[in-house]
């Protein structure tokens, strides 16, 4: 799966962790991607959706019975 949102684009960061000792490492950090159902255009639609997005209702999701 992507690791990119398809409302607000967000994706993968990368940066240094930092010891206490302040020995430098690089990593990587991933946006908390869900794959939801969603309303997209009036059809539902699975889409990839950082919970970021589903926590402000930027997506309006469908309940699946």
């Amino acid at each position: 799966m992507a690791f990119v949102c398809e409302i607000c684009g967000k994706g993968p960061i990368s940066g240094n962790t930092v010891s206490h000792s302040n020995r430098h490492s690089r990593h990587s950090w991933s946006p908390n991607i869900q794959r939801v159902r969603a309303i997209v255009d009036g059809k539902v639609k699975c889409v990839n959706v950082c919970t970021r997005c589903m926590r402000t209702g930027k997506v309006n999701r469908t309940i699946s019975k």
